[in-house]
């Protein structure tokens, strides 16, 4: 038996979303790494499949290890489309940077998007019909930090 190679997937992009943060809440040094969480506040989706805005209440829990570089995301949090759906959202991101440029994003100073490689998974739930095709996709997207949130642009694998 040979492994055959398929073709690549193809992307295609449903929305941006600009996550708005308040100041973390500092876990510190854990046995397995530096843990904090980010309360999300609030923000703006917006995209050609779908506008919304993104409800207060959700966090992205962080544990930085690699001596800085590496930050391992999980948010949660919820958007309300412009229809009245809501949206769950879960979302794992590996944030890569200098440990330079990693303690630069933790203290909230403006780093270049260039040096830091920023992935994520997002993943939908909703009760709403209209909606109900983000559960027959897979999700992928890039982000950058910037002081005043969080920004993902969001793509479905076709």
């Amino acid at each position: 038996m040979t492994p055959t190679t398929l073709p690549q997937p193809d992307l295609s992009h449903v929305f941006d979303i600009a996550v708005a943060i308040a100041n973390p809440i500092e876990i510190g040094q854990t046995p397995l790494g530096i843990r904090r969480m980010i309360p999300i506040t609030g923000g703006v989706v917006d995209g050609p499949h779908g506008q919304g805005s993104v409800l207060a209440g959700g966090a992205d829990f962080q544990l930085i290890v690699a001596n800085g570089a590496q930050a391992h995301l999980d948010a949660r949090y919820a958007i309300e489309m412009a229809d009245g759906a809501t949206v769950f959202v879960a979302n794992t991101a590996l944030r890569v940077a200098s440990p330079e440029d990693s303690k630069k994003i933790m203290q909230g100073i403006p780093v270049d998007p260039s040096a830091v490689y920023f992935r994520c998974q997002p993943t939908f739930e909703t009760a709403h019909p209209d909606w109900q095709w983000l559960h027959t996709f897979q999700f992928l997207g890039t982000g950058v930090r910037k002081p005043d949130g969080v920004f993902l642009s969001v793509y479905k694998v076709c």
